[in-house]
């Protein structure tokens, strides 16, 4: 009991700005059971009003950078489309298949659709406000370990995809279904490695804290590379274009939704939406300050616009950047190809994330005086001595894979049965004419049967 008395004082001694806010800074102390209750039920709201807008707003947009008007007839400017197609597919006849087995059937579309709205309880959506007389932050709960969460519930949804393709007892959805399990565990795992770098810089896990910890500079600025990484991943775990690999029309039709019709199709098609929607807070709390105010706005009046329901606002805005970036990626790019795309999560993403992390512990411990008092020359030093490792194995690496794509030029001439089955030309290449040993005269020389016996095993 002593030894962990004493570390624990020894790390606030070291470093008492990391010790000191291990826990979340959202007080749910004058929140009620049946408030918090409320708060889900608007969560639940929320998300549901956002996915009916975005799916109007995604065929809109798409339909103007294509040079077509979108749905435009369903009430005005066709915002009633959404709702109208949710209603035709509640209407539809609900199909399963023979072979499929039933109760796992049914069960994959609840898995997928209900996990992907477990993750926004922890995302905080504004500060403190006034809720029934009572004080309370717009965040349904908060944990030291909160972020852990979002990253469980994805491994969890992951079983709502396996599920319904393994179940639907057909080629196509099972294939859908683990290509897209593996693409999503991939995916996961640089993810989780980008938010990494902004536990060292927080201190914590809470995403209350976080968003505290970037009320000076947003963690956009100063871990520019997990942002972008945590881009690439956010789209690649949603399935979305141009990374939607699981649902390629031309190989796989639907993937492993192909069986699935009326509400259990639905159930996917909310998921999928509502996932965007939490990839995207997630991404708004780690790095773009979350509810706060953009620094301009935030020095406002001595921070007015950082209080009360105001933070929803910026949160809103913020949060719809990042869907306008799903539709204009949709919209602009095609789909890449699978093996390319799992290539470049696992020896690209991956080790680059991991050094990345590397380097971010050496310059947070730099800055926290772990190597000196002089903090500045310990970040520099830091810096050259990750660069100067980095950089030669860049480098060796760069070299190889260029080798490696070094354009073979073929021969002009070719034989066709080198290889035992016959191979056609490629184009500006002439086949090599087999030619015959020996005296053709001596019908009975061991040259004339030999070559008998070739061009017998050639056909």
């Amino acid at each position: 009991m002593s030894l962990i008395s004493s570390l624990v004082a020894g790390a606030h001694t070291i470093a008492p700005g990391v010790a000191s806010i291990d826990n979340p800074i959202a007080d749910f102390s004058d929140t009620p059971w049946w408030l918090s209750l409320v708060k889900a039920l608007l969560i639940f709201v929320f998300l549901m009003i956002n996915t009916l807008l975005v799916i109007w707003f995604e065929r809109r947009v798409i339909g103007r950078m294509q040079q077509r008007p979108g749905p435009n007839r369903t009430g005005p400017f066709g915002l009633l489309q959404t709702l109208a197609d949710g209603i035709k597919l509640a209407l539809k006849e609900d199909l399963i298949p023979k072979n499929a087995d039933k109760v796992i059937f049914l069960l994959a579309p609840v898995i997928a659709g209900a996990m992907a709205f477990v993750s926004f309880a922890i995302i905080p959506m504004g500060p403190m406000v006034s809720m029934f007389g009572h004080r309370t932050p717009l965040q349904l709960t908060d944990t030291p370990i909160a972020v852990l969460l979002v990253l469980a519930v994805a491994g969890v949804g992951v079983y709502g995809i396996i599920l319904a393709g393994w179940s639907s007892g057909s080629t196509y959805p099972l294939l859908g279904g683990l290509r897209s399990t593996a693409q999503i565990i991939s995916y996961e795992i640089a993810m989780g490695l980008s938010l990494v770098a902004v536990f060292m810089f927080s201190g914590s896990m809470s995403t209350s804290q976080i968003v505290a910890s970037q009320k000076s500079l947003w963690f956009v600025v100063s871990l520019i590379p997990s942002f972008l990484v945590y881009v690439v991943t956010m789209v690649g775990e949603t399935n979305r274009l141009p990374f939607d690999l699981a649902e390629g029309e031309g190989e796989l039709t639907g993937g492993f939704h192909t069986e699935y019709s009326s509400l259990k199709f639905a159930m996917f098609f909310l998921g999928e939406y509502v996932n965007m929607f939490t990839v995207s807070a997630l991404a708004t709390t780690m790095f773009l300050g979350g509810w706060q105010a953009p620094p301009g706005i935030a020095a406002i009046n001595g921070g007015m616009f950082n209080e009360g329901w105001w933070g929803l606002l910026w949160f809103v805005i913020k949060l719809w950047s990042f869907m306008f970036f799903f539709v204009w990626l949709r919209g602009s790019l095609p789909r890449v190809r699978y093996d390319q795309f799992m290539r470049f999560g696992w020896k690209f993403l991956i080790p680059v994330t991991l050094v990345w992390v590397v380097a971010v512990a050496f310059i947070r411990g730099a800055q926290l005086a772990f190597f000196g008092a002089n903090t500045g020359t310990a970040a520099i030093i830091v810096v050259g001595v990750v660069a100067a490792v980095v950089l030669p194995v860049t480098w060796v690496w760069e070299g190889r894979r260029e080798a490696a794509n070094v354009i073979v030029e073929p021969p002009e001439e070719v034989d066709p049965f080198a290889g035992g089955y016959p191979i056609p030309p490629l184009p500006g290449q002439r086949l090599r004419e087999p030619r015959l040993q020996g005296a053709p005269s001596l019908a009975g020389s061991a040259d004339h049967r030999e070559l008998t016996d070739q061009e017998d095993s050639r056909g």
